[in-house]
């Protein structure tokens, strides 16, 4: 029988998560699905500025980035979780 995956509040559980997050295949595909969506959510979020010759927002374009690295090595790190349990 499998184990639920570590709960929000369990601190082993944090560190389980991040230690699978970190793993080189996560990480990497983390990365992958970080640079598509963070190309589209910068052209979607600032776009206009661009095209009206407007100096662009620098934390945008980093948390557009982030953002979506951080979901998809958290969900790749739970999904391993769940399989492994």
């Amino acid at each position: 029988m499998k184990e639920d995956p570590p709960a929000a509040g369990d601190t082993g559980g944090v560190y389980a998560v991040l230690r699978a997050a970190t793993d080189s295949r996560i990480a990497i595909t983390a990365l992958k699905i970080a640079v598509v969506v963070g190309i589209l959510l910068n052209i979607i979020n600032q776009g206009g500025r661009l095209m009206e010759g407007n100096d662009i927002n620098w934390m945008q374009v980093i948390l557009n980035f982030c953002v979506p690295y951080c979901v998809a090595s958290y969900s790749g790190a739970m999904n391993q979780l769940r399989k492994d349990g």
